[in-house]
């Protein structure tokens, strides 16, 4: 008995470092230097919400305009764009378009997360609809965010306003959101703005100077991860692992939140709504599945709460889970390889063909 114990407990032991290794290796096959992308004419992306709670005179929602953009990289190689004139993922001439088809807004997947045009949702509805699309989606935001971006950037000819809300993250990015004084302004005054589309060479100087921060920073810890004493420690810790194992955890479990949190998307989604009924467009809700919900057999319990929410508000309500996934026998094949992340190009492609259907309708 006590042999087997004893080679139960290596085989163990071993089956556990083996899978560390594994992690390991794809870790730091995705995550390829960006030695060979910057330059003095590349930028990255630095999500809004990295302002929060900071006490800047300025919150900016965009990058910096005009510029070739990296972005991120969970399918081999690293997303890149041109930003519009202020700092979004979009084709500059689409802002001077007479009538605009769709507005976008939401997180990193309406970002374009991990994807090259023209394979992000507002790029395939370019293509679907022959017509103009506006994208202010930008990674990290929340829903407050979110309502700053459109009451700062919407136009008005734009025909169709399109919400996507994604479960899992949006919540949990707005109890961050509620805290930040500046922010809140857009909130609790319909007037407050803070121009900018006037102070686009403002927003360029701050993003600026946060990735030139970001970058040294970066090359301190990649100085530390390159050291061998540092790896091995990292290996012998199992830090790959426990990252793995905590960020489920997380995923799972954090899908409690106060009434406040509820109360207040009430709230912005009712200020979205009358922004839109003024604006003379039609505002669409798209709810976006997360990983978990097919990797975990997880299922979000605010799912039902977020859908009475907007019912009651009679804005249109699109699952995507509904519509897409669950048509599929795997639906992890709408993930990068079948992991978590954001969607490939086969499911930005079919979010972005569901809203233009229903939209239509």
């Amino acid at each position: 008995m006590k042999k087997r114990i004893f080679f139960l407990s290596i085989f163990i032991l071993t089956s556990v470092y083996l899978f560390e290794a594994y992690l390991t290796f794809t870790s730091a096959s995705k995550n390829l230097s960006l030695d060979n992308y910057i330059d003095n004419e590349t930028q990255l992306v630095i999500n809004p919400s990295y302002y929060l709670n900071k006490n800047n005179k300025t919150l900016p929602f965009s990058g910096i305009s005009n510029v070739r953009t990296i972005y991120c990289n969970e399918n081999g190689y690293f997303s890149i764009y041109k930003s519009d004139r202020f700092g979004f993922n979009n084709p500059d001439e689409e802002w001077d378009k007479n009538e605009i088809e769709y507005l976008l807004i939401g997180d990193s997947f309406t970002h374009g997360a991990c994807v090259n045009r023209p394979n992000d949702i507002a790029s395939v509805l370019r293509i679907l609809s022959k017509k103009p699309v506006i994208n202010l989606g930008y990674a990290g935001n929340g829903p407050l965010l979110e309502y700053g971006t459109l009451k700062e950037y919407l136009n008005s000819n734009v025909k169709n306003i399109i919400w996507l809300y994604l479960e899992g993250d949006d919540l949990k990015n707005l109890k961050n959101e509620i805290n930040d004084q500046l922010l809140v302004k857009y909130l609790n005054n319909s007037s407050f703005s803070q121009n900018l589309k006037l102070r686009q060479n403002e927003i360029n100087l701050l993003v600026n100077e946060t990735v030139e921060e970001k970058l040294l920073n970066d090359l301190i810890q990649i100085k530390k991860n390159r050291q061998i004493k540092y790896k091995i420690l990292k290996f012998i810790r199992l830090n790959e692992t426990k990252k793995k194992i905590f960020q489920k955890d997380l995923k799972i479990n954090n899908n409690q939140f106060e009434d406040i949190i509820f109360i207040t998307f009430k709230e912005i989604l009712n200020s979205v709504s009358n922004i839109a009924i003024k604006n003379n467009s039609k505002l669409y809700f798209i709810y976006l599945p997360e990983y978990n919900r097919y990797k975990n057999n997880y299922i979000n319990n605010n799912y039902h709460l977020i859908k009475k929410i907007v019912n009651d508000l009679q804005i249109p309500f699109i699952d995507i889970d509904k519509e897409i996934f669950k048509k599929e026998k795997n639906p992890l094949k709408f993930f990068p390889d079948g992991k978590a992340g954001h969607y490939n190009k086969k499911g930005y492609y079919s979010v972005a063909k569901t809203i233009h259907n229903l939209a239509q309708n």
